[in-house]
């Protein structure tokens, strides 16, 4: 599956439900009708945890700006990745959930088979084109037996998902505004990513792509 498959990812015709591996699946256009009480969401949290890009462990700065809502914040420095209760730019708590993300994320788990989860992280991530995510496994949580759950808005993007191993030929899956991916159980350690954004206008979004990223990592 290769990007030029897809000029326009947000095509209707697509099938609303597409597995990508045991545990793992792609619902399309499945936050599409909640997608402006999420932006929503989006602005009232960055009113008071505003977007930063993080400096990785070796000291690299992250392309990709983000911030955090909900009991725990997912932050990085030299220190290490780890989870925190407290916003390090602040000092105060993480900014809570909104009622909308909470909501979808929950839907969203429920369509993908993970009845009863219960999310208490949501890290945002806004990509500006040319910014990409290398392939990664979500660990930091501690424990695994809930999914992620992983929204996109805006511009159009290509998901990497891979396997356990980095060495794992990862599949391309264009992302349209809305879609949403669920991921875990026995896909719950795949390694994944996003190629880098191509430049874009978005009616929502502006020349950007937002990502919710649902966790329970406490």
């Amino acid at each position: 599956m290769t990007p030029d498959l897809f000029d326009t990812p947000d095509d209707d015709s697509l099938p609303a439900t597409q597995p990508l591996a045991p545990g793992a699946v792609l619902l399309r256009r499945f936050a599409r009708s909640c997608d402006e009480a999420l932006l929503a969401g989006v602005a009232q949290v960055l009113a008071q945890a505003p977007l930063r890009h993080l400096v990785t462990p070796g000291g690299f700065r992250m392309s990709v700006a983000m911030s955090n809502c909900g009991a725990l914040g997912w932050v990085s420095d030299l220190a290490g990745y780890r989870y925190d209760a407290k916003d390090p730019q602040s000092g105060h708590p993480w900014p809570a959930m909104p009622a909308a993300f909470r909501d979808l994320a929950v839907a969203a788990a429920r369509a993908g088979g993970f009845e009863g989860f219960s999310p208490d992280a949501c890290l945002i991530n806004r990509y500006e084109p040319g910014t990409r995510l290398s392939l990664h496994q979500d660990r930091d949580e501690g424990h695994y037996d809930w999914p992620i759950v992983s929204v996109s808005l805006g511009l159009p993007a290509v998901f990497l998902f891979g396997g356990p191993k980095r060495s794992d030929k990862a599949q391309r899956v264009p992302l349209a505004h809305g879609d949403v991916v669920v991921w875990g159980g026995p896909s719950r350690l795949h390694y994944h990513g996003v190629l880098p954004v191509k430049e874009g206008v978005h009616a929502l979004t502006g020349g950007c792509r937002i990502n919710l990223t649902f966790r329970k990592a406490g």
